[in-house]
């Protein structure tokens, strides 16, 4: 396949992450709105061109208490940094369509080389003909990184909220 421009099919793809609480459990989130600038060879990502835009208002922890904190100045600060950017910078496949894309995360105005484990699920074409492709990745983030260091101390020990954050991200992608 030659290298084409692919648009994210959002209603068919998610960026989900998960955070330690209480070093106990895990609190799941996702955000619901983001858009991405693909221009790629989907079998073969190593040329690929890939940016992602994600609307940090756009949290949902299934807790509107929750996401109103993330969306303040003591984690996201969406109000003076809405959005959460990567561009990607170096991709290396591992063979059987596994990459590992490394590129430049912007995040609360700190910006970090960050990278993926990005899995090629496949193509098709969909029941009206329009070509698709899709793909997973996973890594993760260190809070403390990105300055997002609000937490608190528990009385048996450990913190709140934990520093790593996981990042799962599913793309369906349609052909431009």
């Amino acid at each position: 396949m030659a290298k084409s421009n692919w648009a994210v099919d959002v209603s068919h793809s998610a960026i989900d992450f998960s955070v330690k609480h209480m070093m106990i459990a895990k609190v799941k989130g996702s955000f619901h709105s983001f858009e991405a600038q693909i221009s790629a060879d989907p079998v073969d990502l190593t040329t690929a061109d890939i940016a992602f835009q994600i609307d940090l208002s756009s949290v949902d922890t299934r807790n509107g208490d929750r996401d109103a904190h993330l969306k303040s100045a003591d984690f996201f600060d969406v109000e003076n940094h809405p959005k959460l950017l990567f561009k990607a910078t170096k991709i290396v496949s591992n063979g059987d369509g596994e990459y590992e894309v490394t590129g430049d995360v912007t995040l609360h105005g700190v910006t970090r080389p960050e990278t993926f484990a990005v899995t090629y699920e496949g193509a098709g074409k969909d029941p009206w003909g329009n070509e698709k492709a899709g793909f997973s990745a996973t890594g993760s983030l260190k809070r403390s990184d990105y300055g997002l260091t609000y937490n608190a101390v528990l009385e048996t020990g450990g913190v709140l909220i934990g520093d790593e954050v996981k990042v799962s991200i599913e793309i369906e992608a349609a052909k431009a």
